[in-house]
């Protein structure tokens, strides 16, 4: 469970001690730090290989993680100071651990600034315009 952007109660099935402790690293560790939307037709996902690389496999699905943000990733020069990335919304952590999320029939939906619903995926394709 999510509450104000952070992991306050989680359960798993199996590996919950070794779950609980990486979200336990540092107070970054409950936090998201990435959150990519990938379509289910990705090159990568339709080559049906695992490349044992996760640069290359996260990019098979959509996936998130937890932990560090990918600070690069800021205009300008916010991207080399950590305070920058952190007053600009970026979480920092010792830890990023990606969790593969997406599927073929996975539907997105996203709310714009005048509350509006907008269809960003179907099927797990793109479906905005």
């Amino acid at each position: 469970m999510f509450e104000d952007g952070k992991i306050t109660d989680a359960k798993a099935s199996k590996g919950e001690e070794v779950f609980l402790n990486l979200i336990d690293t540092d107070e970054g560790a409950r936090r998201l730090g990435e959150v990519a939307l990938v379509p289910h037709s990705s090159p990568i996902s339709k080559s049906g290989l695992l490349f044992y690389n996760t640069l290359y496999d996260e990019n098979a699905s959509s996936h998130i993680a937890l932990g560090q943000c990918y600070s690069k990733c800021f205009k300008d020069d916010i991207g080399i100071n950590p305070e920058a990335v952190r007053e600009a919304g970026g979480n920092s952590s010792n830890i990023h651990v990606d969790w593969m999320i997406g599927s073929e029939r996975m539907d997105i939906d996203g709310i714009t600034a005048d509350g509006n619903i907008k269809s960003v995926m179907r099927g797990g394709e793109w479906s905005y315009k």
